[in-house]
């Protein structure tokens, strides 16, 4: 590594402790950390206008000669005024700064100068005030480019590219560490790290944005397969606990209604899986509604039945309680003791189980990351499930497995079996969980209602807030999703220099129309749950009202949404936190504001939230997105309820960014994995490939020892470490 890269930003001039703690909350300690802290967008500031070609309040490049020179007032409230004339062949114009005296000694008559500035037209007098400058000095070309940061509080553009500029200038002081092999370098014809890093930062050209993106998209997919090859190679190999028995008639009976046929294959896959010689490993992948927890229930009574104990552990306190109220009937009907492990459990209760489990007495426990906790230890582990898998890591898995003391106590190895509300394709899942042998619930229970489903704007808002009410006065509860938390995530704090003009997306497509209008965004105004739920308090004062988010603490989240199951709050205004959570009969009423930031099947996962009683229920998503993409995507919400082909959709029109769990960036509370580039990729190919060189190189070197490798194992162990919390 090279060390000038490992340097703290602590250590660049002008950073103290609070700009330092603001360069942290963007994940950035290091240098590297700034290489790797991607723009979002481009300014083009090659497209230079005349003065009579730009409209009244139009942002935009201006090439202009100094006229006369700079003259500065004193104003009567204490602030200075400087104010000279410029011209291009056009027309001449005023330029203007505010309390900025050493203007002065900066332009002089005759030097050219480009400006980013906005346009003040009154009559045929043109002004610039404040604006942005480059010197265009002779046989010195200036960049076409001005990279957009994403930023925090305490943060602005310029400090930003002034920091990367230096980030930059160590990258090629000394050699950095390659990722990316050599030769796959060659075979895609990819620059080095530190030519990718100056390609991003400070580009000359389209083509050098792409192939800088092209670069880390690729590094990022090759650590990322790496981590998945190294997960195959570990596959566990040990000696599951027999389970001869595998007679499932009882539980048929005493279930209250009739599975689905593909409830039924599920159960026999792994029914089979539990009597071969080693562990298994299976994912069930089910849409919203097709009942992966009946068949959860089956695995369950197989290791039961068999004399071992089971575990399941949920993502959240409220949706093991409602585990635990669902199948604790079921299993005492059949003669079996079910506990319950959450944090909110008083000590000795928490005690109580924990003796329970490793005595034996209790055969299947349901609860948290409260059962990765120190002395939960069962006696015969014989199967553990997590829930929504998504939202648990690699390792939390293995350590429940290990926590659970099988291999400690009697050599045996615990199956494994996990579960995800998340419609993936195939070809995309064998890739993602390609360490896990895969069964699919393709098929909805009968009698599981149709949620209508709408795109609106903004037009459409009083008309909204009367269904909103009109829902509430007929008994029914409202669910409104925001893409943000906060309103400061809408601006990222940015002035209107720095986000206006002529802006060219980081994450458009190679090959396709890279013109002004076709690569302009359209971002409509991002709406906050904090804020929308103040709004909402106003407009239905007689309405109970709360909002959740995923930076409140846990025990106020389950506070919130007990209090919205029970009723006692109408409407529940939210991130995506709610896409996995309590079962609300009551709820009728899926709002999701600015629907073009959420995935399909993330939308998909919102929408099932709803109609889950006998309400007829509905779904609105509130748009003013200008994009084409974006209304054809949104509009395949209307017309498919299959949550498969929803993901199809979503794959070919998106790409696999919201499968792979994407960069939250504030307006994304899914606690998926995180890629930051990879996500942007319009197909599978760059995966493809990624994948097929991580298992040439673990193939060649398994350990991942070879000096070559040493900075992909390391960056692969921090990427999967960082995420922890959201693979597999």
């Amino acid at each position: 590594m090279n060390p000038a890269l490992s340097s703290s930003i602590r250590l660049f001039p002008g950073v103290g402790q609070k700009r330092a703690e603001a360069y942290e909350r963007l994940g950035i300690k290091t240098a590297a950390d700034l290489l790797r802290h991607f723009p979002r967008a481009y300014q083009n500031r090659g497209h230079i206008k005349l003065l009579t070609e730009t409209h009244h309040g139009e942002i935009c490049a201006l090439m202009l000669t100094v006229g006369t020179q700079p003259r500065t007032a004193l104003l009567k409230n204490r602030m200075t005024i400087t104010k000279f004339s410029a011209f291009d062949d056009s027309a001449s114009c005023t330029v203007v700064f505010f309390n900025q005296n050493y203007i002065r000694d900066v332009f002089h008559t005759g030097a050219t100068f480009r400006f980013w500035a906005k346009v003040q037209i009154a009559g045929n007098r043109y002004e610039i005030t404040s604006p942005q400058f480059e010197a265009a000095l002779p046989g010195k070309s200036l960049p076409e480019f001005t990279p957009i940061y994403p930023l925090t509080a305490g943060l602005s553009q310029k400090l930003l590219a002034n920091a990367c500029g230096i980030a930059l200038t160590y990258a090629f002081e000394a050699p950095c560490d390659e990722i990316l092999p050599a030769s796959f370098r060659r075979k895609k014809q990819l620059p080095s790290f530190a030519e990718a890093c100056r390609m991003i930062h400070r580009p000359n050209t389209m083509a050098e944005i792409d192939l800088g993106r092209s670069y880390f998209m690729y590094e990022e997919l090759y650590q990322f397969s790496l981590g998945l090859a190294v997960n195959r190679q570990s596959r566990r190999c040990g000696m599951p606990p027999p389970m001869p028995d595998r007679e499932l008639t009882p539980f048929y009976r005493a279930l209250p209604f009739a599975l689905t046929g593909a409830q039924k294959r599920c159960i026999d896959e792994i029914s089979r899986d539990m009597g071969k010689e080693i562990p298994m490993s299976r994912l069930v992948s089910g849409d919203v509604g097709s009942g992966k927890t009946a068949v959860a229930a089956a695995s369950i009574y197989l290791c039961l039945k068999n004399g071992r104990q089971a575990l399941l552990m949920a993502p959240t306190e409220i949706l093991a309680n409602q585990h635990y109220q669902e199948l604790s009937p079921l299993f005492e009907k059949l003669g079996f003791s079910v506990g319950l492990l959450t944090g909110s459990l008083s000590p000795s209760r928490k005690r109580a189980v924990r003796a329970a489990l490793s005595a034996g007495t209790l055969d299947l426990l349901i609860g948290t990351h409260a059962l990765l906790s120190a002395g939960v230890r069962a006696k015969r582990p014989g199967l553990v499930i997590t829930d929504e898998q998504h939202r648990f890591g690699v390792s939390q898995r293995a350590a429940l497995a290990e926590e659970s003391g099988t291999v400690r106590q009697d050599g045996f190895e615990p199956h494994v079996l996990v579960m995800s509300a998340t419609p993936i394709p195939r070809t995309l899942s064998l890739i993602l969980y390609g360490d896990l042998d895969i069964s699919v619930i393709d098929e909805l229970p009968p009698g599981r209602q149709r949620v209508d489903t709408f795109v609106v704007n903004e037009s459409y808002r009083k008309r909204l807030n009367a269904f909103i009410r009109k829902q509430v006065s007929d008994g029914g509860q409202v669910y409104i999703v925001c893409p943000a938390v906060n309103s400061e995530e809408e601006t990222d704090g940015e002035e209107e220099l720095d986000q206006g003009g002529e802006v060219i997306g980081f994450d458009f497509e190679p090959g396709a129309d890279t013109s002004a209008e076709a690569r302009q965004p359209h971002r409509p105004h991002m709406k906050s749950a904090v804020t929308y739920c103040t709004e909402l308090q106003q407009i239905f004062p007689d309405i109970p009202i709360a909002f959740l988010h995923g930076k409140m603490k846990p025990a106020e989240k389950d506070s919130v949404m007990c209090a919205f199951a029970s009723g006692s709050v109408r409407i529940l205004v939210s991130t995506t936190v709610i896409e996995v959570g309590v079962n609300v009969p009551n709820a009728c009423l899926m709002i999701v504001e600015n629907a073009e930031r959420f995935g399909l099947s993330q939308l998909h996962q919102l929408r099932g939230r709803v109609g889950r009683g006998d309400r007829k229920s509905y779904c609105v998503l509130v748009s003013d997105t200008e994009s084409e993409t974006a209304k054809k995507r949104l509009q395949t919400m209307c017309s498919s309820y299959n949550g498969y082909e929803i993901a199809q959709r979503d794959l070919e029109l998106r790409g696999p960014g919201d499968f792979f769990p994407s960069q939250g960036g504030g307006a994304r509370q899914s606690g998926e994995f995180r890629l930051g580039i990879a996500s942007l990729c319009h197909d599978l190919d760059q995966l493809k490939e990624a994948a097929e060189a991580a298992s040439a190189t673990l193939a060649d070197d398994p350990e991942l020892e070879k000096p070559e490798n040493l900075a992909a194992r390391q960056a692969m162990e921090r990427l999967f470490s960082l995420n922890s919390h959201a693979m597999n």
